[in-house]
């Protein structure tokens, strides 16, 4: 009945049903033990709390642009998701930030060169009534070519 409830889904039973049933047997339990203890051994007046954690060389990246560290050097071994999380906004509010600057920077860009096209009177429709005249005389000398040739 347990497995209709679920939808036969092993996941969600991993997932909710297992721990629910067993929480002695929870999938993670014994893995997460021995990574606090590997942390405690590693660093031993240090007590890991449940969302700290080892920051990755990106991660150490993000925090210096962010602005929360001077320089990687100055990053502790274990931060906390939080922190890690605010940096992470605030350089993607400063990438967002730098693409709308972009953006702007490239639409101004193209009004000047098209401003100047203009004035070149290099516009499109200059350049549709060339092309349309080009075809014209290649379809006449082939018409030509055509009449001339005997069959």
């Amino acid at each position: 009945m347990l497995g209709r409830l679920l939808g036969h889904s092993l996941g969600l039973w991993q997932r909710v049903a297992r721990p629910v049933l067993h929480p002695a047997r929870d999938i993670g339990y014994k893995a997460k033990g021995s990574q606090d203890a590997a942390v405690q051994t590693a660093n031993p007046g240090y007590k890991a709390f449940k969302n700290d954690r080892m920051p990755t060389n990106f991660d150490k990246k993000v925090l210096v642009w962010a602005g929360r560290f001077k320089k990687e050097e100055d990053i502790p071994k274990h931060i906390s998701s939080e922190v890690l999380d605010a940096a992470r906004n605030s350089v993607r509010i400063k990438v967002c930030y730098i693409m709308i600057a972009l953006t702007l920077l490239g639409c101004l860009v193209m009004v000047i060169t098209g401003k100047e096209a203009a004035k070149r009177d290099h516009t499109l429709l200059r350049m549709n009534i060339e092309k349309k005249a080009k075809w014209r005389a290649e379809a006449e000398t082939d018409e030509e070519a055509a009449v001339g040739k005997p069959q």
